[in-house]
Formats: C-alpha cells, structure tokens, sequence
C-alpha cells in the first residue's frame, strides 16, 4: 500500500480530515461548476479522504450520474451513502483504473505524498472518457519561503528540507500544468489560491495539528530545532500575527476525442 506522512490511523484523523475538508471544499466545488459539471457524468475521486466532495457530487448528479469515492483507507467513509455513490478501496499507485470510463476524475493534495507521481497522473488521465475532464489540487510551498518574521522562515526551511528526505514534493502544484499538457490533455488551465489567516484560526489549528503529529521526526531529522518548534507554536496561536505557507495550485485539462 502507497505509504502517507500523516497515516489515516493517528489520533484525531477524523477531526483533521473534517477541518481540511471546510477549509477547501468550497474551493473545489467552484471550480468544478465552473468546469462545466453535469449532472449525467461519471465521476471518480481519488484519494477522497472522508468523502466530503464525493458526498456533495452524488448530490448533484440528478440525471443518471455516479460517483466513486476511493481511498487507501475507506475507514472514514462508513456514513457516505447515496445510491449513485460507491466507495471503492483504490490505491492509485499500484491497483488499476478502469480505461476510459470516467466524464471526471479529480483529487486534491493526494500526488504530493506519493513516490510514483507521474504515473498516478497518467493513470488518472487514462481513466477519462474522451472529452473527460481531469482536476488536480496540489500545494505550493512558495509563500512559506517568504514567511516573516525569521525564526518562520526558518522554520519552513527545515520543514521543507525535512519532506525531501520523507520524500514529499511541496513544489508539485507548480508543475501540474505542464505535466497535464505533456500527456497530451487539450485546454489546459490553472489557478493558484494563497490563503493569509492569523494565529488561532482554522488554518493555524490545521497546521497546529499537524505538527502534533510530525514535530517529533521534524527534531529527530534535525533540521527544525526544539526552539523554532516553540516559536511556531507561539506565533500560531497569537491572534495578531498574521500569515501564509501555502498556495494551492488547481490544474485541469480534458482528455482529446
């Protein structure tokens, strides 16, 4: 099985999932309808988490549509139920996906995490039906290289220099573009949406969390010290400081006739 940093079965997975789910579904939901969504499409999501934009397409897929919601680990799938909504156990990397079979294949922050990340990509462009469309949403780490004051900026450099060495590429977003025009997809498009929250906000306790999780192998690796660990900490629970770490980049393209 296709290994994430962030295993489904830590602590609090459920609570970070729903979180990460409200703070960029509305994203992926726009654009989706803007993409043309129809009601009669067959539609996969890969790496669909808890459900949430596999739940809301089944909603709006009235007219003879179908969903599949898949994921490594389906555990937090047990309340997804519509009867034009399956949940299969896919892992993209090394089980098959159906040839040509899709109107819509999407995933959000799922290639960043794995080792095998083109052939993910093509595989999921494979997956479309002719005139199918595809949606990727992967991060960009570029405003955290400008993160202020100091001890921030620090620290996402030893956060990124980290995910080099647990091999995760937090630059992917910026090359999801060419990748989709490389396999040949026709009206290729992207966006980059930049999200600035102060201390105490959801996104602050998203990355509070996460650090719960990861801060003892960013200090077992050494590159983040026990001191810009606590001035994180402090700085993201400080209702005045403000700031940004990610930008996430959402890529489409549909696959030629």
């Amino acid at each position: 099985m296709s290994s994430y940093v962030l295993p489904h079965d830590r602590a609090g997975e459920r609570q970070r999932l729903a979180l990460m789910s409200r703070l960029m579904d509305p994203l992926q939901r726009r654009l989706l309808i803007s993409l043309g969504l129809r009601p009669d499409w067959r539609c996969l999501e890969v790496g669909c988490g808890n459900g949430s934009i596999s739940r809301w397409l089944a909603s709006r897929l009235i007219g003879g549509g179908h969903v599949v919601a898949s994921d490594i680990d389906t555990r937090y799938l047990d309340g997804l139920h519509a009867s034009n909504l399956e949940v299969r156990r896919i892992d993209v990397v090394n089980d098959p996906l159906e040839h040509g079979a899709y109107d819509l294949v999407t995933a959000r922050a799922v290639l960043h995490h794995l080792p095998a990340r083109r052939e993910a990509v093509e595989k999921m462009v494979a997956a479309l039906k002719p005139g199918g469309l595809l949606l990727s949403i992967e991060p960009d780490f570029l405003p955290a290289t400008a993160a202020e004051p100091d001890s921030m900026r620090a620290f996402w450099r030893g956060w990124l220099d980290w995910s080099v060495t647990a091999g995760i590429d937090y630059f992917i977003g910026r090359t999801l573009p060419s990748r989709l025009a490389e396999l040949g997809l026709k009206g290729v498009g992207a966006e980059g949406h930049t999200a600035m929250y102060d201390g105490g906000s959801d996104w602050a306790t998203y990355w509070l969390d996460t650090l719960n999780e990861l801060g003892p192998k960013l200090l077992e690796s050494r590159h983040v010290s026990p001191e810009l660990l606590s001035s994180f900490e402090e700085l993201y629970a400080d209702r005045h400081y403000w700031t940004s770490a990610i930008m996430f980049v959402a890529a489409w393209g549909r696959r030629g006739s």
